[in-house]
Parts: C-alpha cells; structure tokens; sequence
C-alpha cells in the first residue's frame, strides 16, 4: 500500500512540475515578445485608458474664454513675392542693344513667385485687419484665409515701419473681431494667450505671463528710420515661431494688449521670450491711417539718454530713475517749454518713464499739436512743463495723404500709384501711365505701367504734378525717371518745346 502512494505521489509530482515549467516557459515568452516589441517602438505608447477630467480649475486660471473670443478674429494672411536676379536699369538704348543681346537685355529675369505667411486680427468687421509691416512688406500679392477657412484677397491700406505694423481691408461684412485692451493695465506675471498661425498651423494657442514691458530690442531700427522707430515691447514666455508675427496677444478676458512682432532666439524658433507692440501703440497707428492716410508722429524735440550708475556718477545725478536729456532742439516743443540739456524727465502726462522706450512710447500716442505735461528734475528739484509736440519739421500741422485723383494730358492717362504699389516698389507716390501709343510719349520708349516718380529735378508724388512740371517747361529735352511694377527702373529722354 505504501508503495502504491509513494508511486502516485511521485507520479502528481511529475505532472505539478511539468505543468510549471511550461507555465514558466510560456511567461518568459511572453515577456520576450514584449521586450522586443518595446525596444522596436521605444517612443510609442497607447493611452487606450480614456477618462474624462471631473477637475473644476477656478474662474480666471483657465484660459477656455480667450480661446473662445479671440481664435475667430485671428487670420492666416499668405504673402507673395517676385524675386527678381536684378535691379537693373533701362535706357533708350535699350531697343538697340537688345538687337545684339537678346530680348532680355536690360530687363528683370524672374525666378518664380516666393510664397511667406504669418497672421493678422480682425480689428473691425467690415474687414480691417492689422498686422506686422515686416509680414506684407513688398508683396506683390496678399491673401487672407479666415478662422472659418473662408478666403479674400487683400488690400493695403498703409503701414508704419516705425513700429511694425500694417493695416490691411478685406471685402467683407459681419466679421469677428477683438476688441482692445489696455495694454497699460497689464502687470508683470499676467497670464497672456498668443494667438496666431506658427509654421502653418492654423489657429494656434499658446499661454505664458508678461516677463517685462518697455523692452527695447533694437529690431526696427534701419538706416531709414534710425531716429524714429518706437520699440516698447511687450515681452512674454508664451510661445511663439515664424507665422505667428502679426498675430493676436490677448489677456484673460480675450481682449487684445499686443501685436506679436519677434522672438528672442539664435536658431529662428522660440527660444523662451517673445515680443508684442502693445494695443496702446497699435490703436493710434490704425486710427492714423484710417484718418489721415498717414501715420502722424509727434517728437517731443530732445535728444534723450538712458540713465545707469556709471552715467548717473559721471554727471552728478542723485537719480537712477528717469530719462536724462542730453540736448534740445531749436525751434522744438520741447526747447519753447524750457526743458534743457542736464534735466532727467520722470513723467509724461503722469505716467512715470524709467527709461527711454517708456519715454518714447509714450510720445508716440500723440499727434503734434497735443500737449504734455513733462515731470523733470533739475539741480535736484522737481519741475513741470506744458510741451506742445511738433513734427519733424517743427511744425504743428498734421500730414494728410491727398486722395489723387487720375488724369490726362497729352493724350494719355496718369492714375495715382496703389499703397500696395508703393510698398512693394519702396516709392513714395507716383503717377502710372497707359495709352502711351496714342500720345505725344511713344517716342520715349516708355510702356504702359511705367510709374513716374521724378521729372527733371522735380518729385512727382501724384498725376498733377506730370502736367504741372512738362506743361511749364519751356524747352530743350528734359528726362524723365521712374520704375515699372516688376522693379525694373528707368529712365526716358522727352522733348519740349
């Protein structure tokens, strides 16, 4: 009997094992296999485990309602441009060398059309919208495609290198808009959305906090308008890449406080700062255009210098905190008040300026003609004085573009030159002819299109001045200068008399 059980016992104990070891072997498989298939796809992972958030975030952390407002208003704009192998120049001779050369002397060889993108904001639902100069500058073409993927073409109302922004008009009603903000009420460490189409996907949001206000980054100044831009940006850590220039930065509430212009970067893409023209400086640029054509600039007429220790030591100054104004212009607003070289400008109309871009941002929201009380301090006391501001010219009067009007004159017809044409060409007016056949200037060479920006020593700004200036010459043969639509600038001999 006992060897009976000691058999079934070793028998049991057979088949338990057996039964383990297969168990064990087909684990260490499976094992396996899992281990192969990670190591075949390290950076892929399912989340098949979908559950929703019962979390409730407390009213203003969560950034649902800017989203929501601000998304609509914000467009993709889609740019254009002719990039051409030369600027060259054409003659009368032109015709001549052409019978050696080819038809191709003297001419623009295009390469084909360049296409840019970056973003704009309804400002306006009859179909204002504004963005960065530096996005529309010199296209040929400007296209706007809408947050509900509706597409315009646009046109260009006018632009203000000085501070990066353009104000372009679609042909359309009913729109979604922003509404601004007071960029002077934001704070530093205040939530801001940037909104906008970066690297070409659309209607893209992103979050960060107001790092610093007033930044100057040096970014608009060129040789054209060294003493003129105005740079008092917004900075954030909310990111932002190439397409989003021109786009939206709104506060909690959706309301716009900036046009989103730069990023800090060495590589092109955000680097962990990015800069906005605040609202207050955007609201009186499109109001200017809209009004006069023109933005109109006051200058307050004194050549301005940051304060530091070393300087503040240097001249004696009890102050860090200020603008110190290095001299005064004759004939300025700023010399008639009696400001002086030595004094340091606390305030302008009550709001303090620390530093030269707070200064000039604030200046920059007035027309010349305004006045401003300027806070100084001199000798160590605290003054006061009413400055009238004036314009570049020392003058009070504001620039208005006229509304030209085309004309004809010896047979054939002058239309006013487009905004777009003049931004895209870098002129400043002109007068475009056509029906060159059938009038006293087909043996110039000239072709329909060609723009006429100078006759003789004379500007030529509008149609008008083409008859004022040939219609009083007297005689002999005066040359006339220009440039066609493609970039191609030339030059025709015409006689009078």
């Amino acid at each position: 009997m006992k060897t009976k059980q000691f058999i079934l016992g070793v028998a049991l104990s057979a088949v338990v094992g057996g039964g383990v070891a297969v168990g064990s072997y087909k684990l260490l498989e499976d094992e396996n296999n899992v281990v192969q298939q990670e190591q075949q796809y390290p950076s892929v992972r399912y989340t098949s485990d979908m559950r929703s958030s019962n979390t409730v975030v407390p009213e203003g952390l969560n950034f649902i309602k800017a989203a929501q407002v601000s998304t609509p208003a914000v467009v993709h704009v889609m740019t254009e441009y002719s990039v051409r192998s030369s600027d060259r120049y054409s003659s009368p001779m032109d015709p001549f060398l052409r019978e050696f050369f080819g038809d191709g002397f003297g001419q623009n060889v295009p390469r084909g059309p360049q296409m840019a993108s970056g973003s704009g904001v309804i400002i306006a639902s009859n179909g204002y919208i504004v963005t960065n100069n530096h996005v529309i500058d010199k296209a040929d073409k400007i296209e706007v495609v809408l947050d509900d993927k509706r597409k315009f073409e646009a046109t260009l109302v006018g632009t203000d290198p000085t501070t990066d922004i353009a104000l372009l008009k679609v042909n359309a009603d009913k729109l979604p808009t922003i509404r601004y903000g007071n960029s002077d009420d934001l704070q530093i460490g205040e939530w801001v959305l940037a909104v906008g189409n970066p690297m070409n996907l659309t209607s893209t949001v992103t979050a960060g906090i107001v790092s610093a206000k007033g930044r100057n980054i040096n970014i608009l100044r060129t040789s054209a308008n060294r003493d003129m831009s105005i740079e008092s940006f917004i900075q954030t850590d909310a990111a932002v890449n190439p397409g989003n220039s021109g786009g939206a930065l709104v506060n909690l509430n959706g309301d716009l406080v900036g046009i989103n212009t730069a990023i800090a970067s060495q590589t092109g893409q955000f680097a962990g700062y990015s800069f906005a023209v605040p609202s207050a400086i955007v609201s009186k640029v499109v109001d200017d255009l809209l009004k006069y054509g023109e933005v109109q600039r006051a200058l307050l007429g004194a050549t301005i210098q940051e304060i530091d220790a070393t300087f503040a030591k240097e001249k004696g100054l009890k102050t860090l905190d200020g603008v110190y104004v290095a001299g005064v212009e004759e004939g300025s607003g700023a010399k008639e008040a009696g400001l002086e070289a030595g004094d340091v400008i606390t305030s302008v109309n009550g709001v303090n300026v620390g530093k030269s871009s707070q200064l000039l941002e604030q200046i920059a929201r007035y027309r010349p003609g305004d006045k401003v009380k300027v806070a100084y301090i001199r000798d160590g006391k605290n003054k006061s004085a009413n400055v009238t501001l004036k314009n570049m010219d020392n003058s009070t009067e504001l620039v208005k573009r006229s509304n030209a009007k085309a004309i004809t004159f010896d047979g054939a017809s002058f239309e006013p030159v487009t905004r777009q044409e003049m931004n895209k060409l870098g002129i400043d007016g002109g007068a475009k002819i056509s029906g060159v056949r059938d009038s006293k200037f087909r043996d110039t060479g000239m072709k329909d299109g060609f723009i006429i920006t100078r006759i003789d020593k004379y500007e030529v700004h509008e149609p008008a001045d083409v008859e004022k200036h040939l219609k009083n010459f007297e005689g002999g043969v005066v040359y006339i200068e220009g440039i066609y639509p493609d970039g191609l600038k030339a030059y025709y001999p015409i006689g009078k008399g």
